[in-house]
């Protein structure tokens, strides 16, 4: 067995300059906008080896194995899920519904920033609770392009867009996540993670208006805007405290959805605002064909619309059938396989001050499991609604193998470069990289750790891609560090969650996801760029939050039980 160590200098912050070195490096390549993404994540990678084997003194079999287990499991769970996304996607276009779908939303409001929050905020947050992982930035950033936004723009508001609702993630794994590893009560994380991020679900809408039309003009289409994230928020709230933790973002979204169709009932902008340059029948259009949007021609029957959005109805079906609690066990029966990686399961032994437990029990090694479900992965939902809607749509099978074909060649690379991102995480994660980085934080004492702690959530997800890895990584550490200081745990619990949020829109596949699906592959350094200053707004907004519920309104944490 191996232990992990944590000040291998004797000296914390040159112990966490080190831990940093593999991201400071991806960070740094992929900014530069010279190197390819998947280039800079392999470069990245391969530091990340090196500073565990020869800085932790990790055992180079164990880091090759932790590295060969993190690329399996994103393969098997996020590439799968981000092909089988595209897929539907494409189907879509092909069959020409995209185009349906388009009109449909263009003919709630020609208005673009409203366009913008409809399709990247409630639709978005719709396929977050659905599926998670990079389908909803893959989906709504290409469906925003599809209505005419630019590219790198589109890639941005996608990413924006996926922040609140990333803390329930699909069908709350993240929070359910959390309360397994720490022990924390996961409806009192669910209820309190809504009130630390019920600020957040209300700006949202104004600050994807502001990416589109800037500052001043957002406010301009503010009786839809509120609606939109008032009913988010309220919904939000609401699920989280009567309802339960798994559909808190379907439901959140629909809300919001419903809101913003009902406001547009009453609220006409005098002057909907278009992209420069873009004429008036254009931009109602929103680049639709065959589709008579004057009073004097055809209305576009709700027939027509419903047949357009149908594969994604048949997602949301087929999801509610996947989590539903007799059918995974029962396809797991059928066809589920577990590997435990030689020489790296329950070897990794967590420190003391990781654990909080100065004698290392059998809770304390790290399992290295690789899980291969095909049927319960929700990457085959997904696939199922795309083929089974192709079907339905006219696409017979030998031209979805076609479609298939073409969109798992265009997601190579990407693929790729999300393989070895995965893999530097794991990496991080076996070799305690990652604990370094967050023991820094809690040296700040009871008055700052709230903040920090926030950040400490962010910090997780953008490392690791996933705020059920940043939850797993630093879910107990929290709860430690907040008993320790006599802070609330359900409090830093749900900090580490709402920071999270923050951060999963500079994580790195985030970010290859957003670029490949907007066809910004390639410039993967620009939506970086553009993301990470929304980014750093963000956590200072849920830092100063959950500092100010800590110091002034303990009482907004929910109580366990």
């Amino acid at each position: 067995m191996w232990t992990q160590n944590y000040d291998p200098f004797g000296s914390w912050p040159a112990s966490t300059v080190l831990a940093a070195l593999p991201i400071l490096i991806l960070m740094g390549l992929l900014i530069s906008n010279r190197v390819a993404a998947w280039k800079a994540a392999a470069a990245a990678l391969v530091a990340a080896c090196a500073t565990a084997v020869l800085g932790f003194g990790m055992p180079w079999r164990m880091a090759t194995a932790a590295a060969g287990l993190g690329a399996a499991f994103g393969l098997l769970r996020i590439v799968y899920l981000v092909i089988s996304a595209m897929f539907l996607y494409d189907l879509a276009v092909t069959t020409g519904r995209f185009e349906v779908m388009k009109a449909s939303i263009a003919r709630l409001s020609p208005d673009r920033r409203v366009q913008a929050v409809l399709v990247a905020f409630s639709f978005g947050s719709f396929l977050e609770g659905c599926a998670g992982f990079g389908a909803p930035v893959a989906i709504a950033s290409a469906f925003l392009v599809g209505l005419g936004f630019r590219p790198l723009q589109a890639a941005v508001l996608g990413l924006v867009a996926d922040t609140v609702p990333v803390t329930w993630g699909s069908v709350g794994i993240p929070l359910t996540t959390l309360g397994a590893v720490s022990g924390m009560d996961v409806q009192a994380l669910s209820v309190t993670a809504a009130v630390l991020l019920f600020p957040a679900a209300l700006i949202i809408p104004f600050w994807l208006a502001a990416i589109v039309a800037g500052p001043r003009r957002s406010f301009e289409a503010w009786p839809p805007l509120l609606a939109v994230g008032g009913a988010y928020a309220m919904v939000q709230l609401l699920w989280a405290r009567y309802v339960g933790v798994e559909l808190v973002s379907i439901a959140s979204s629909m809300a919001s959805l419903a809101a913003g169709v009902v406001a547009l009932r009453f609220w006409k902008p005098l002057h909907p605002w278009r992209f420069e340059g873009e004429d008036e029948a254009k931009a109602d259009d929103a680049g639709v064909v065959d589709v008579d949007f004057g009073g004097a021609g055809p209305k576009l029957s709700a027939g027509a619309v419903a047949r357009a959005w149908m594969p994604f109805a048949l997602l949301t079906a087929m999801v509610l059938v996947w989590v539903a609690p007799t059918v995974k066990p029962w396809m797991d029966a059928r066809a589920s396989w577990k590997w435990e990686v030689a020489g790296l399961h329950r070897q990794v032994v967590r420190g003391p001050a990781v654990t909080g437990r100065e004698t290392s029990t059998p809770a304390d090694l790290e399992a290295a499991v690789l899980d291969f479900a095909p049927l319960s992965v929700l990457g085959t939902a997904v696939l199922l609604s795309a083929v089974v809607g192709g079907l339905l749509s006219g696409v017979g099978p030998r031209e979805q193998v076609r479609i298939f074909g073409a969109t798992a060649r265009r997601m190579t690379m990407p693929g790729l470069a999300i393989l070895c991102m995965l893999a530097l995480g794991y990496i991080t994660r076996y070799s305690g990289m990652d604990a370094v980085l967050g023991l820094a934080f809690t040296r700040t004492g009871p008055v700052l750790y709230p903040a920090f702690g926030t950040v400490l959530g962010w910090l997780g997800t953008a490392l690791t891609g996933s705020i059920t890895s940043s939850n797993v990584l630093f879910g107990n550490l929290q709860r430690i560090t907040a008993t320790h200081l006599g802070l609330s745990p359900i409090l830093m619990g749900a900090a580490n969650s709402a920071g999270g949020a923050m951060g999963k829109m500079i994580a790195a596949a985030s970010i290859v996801v957003a670029a490949v699906a907007t066809g910004e592959g390639g410039h993967e350094g620009e939506v970086l760029r553009a993301a990470l200053r929304h980014s750093l707004a963000m956590i200072v907004l849920g830092a100063a939050v959950v500092w100010l519920v800590a110091q002034f309104a303990p009482g907004l944490v929910a109580v366990p039980g």
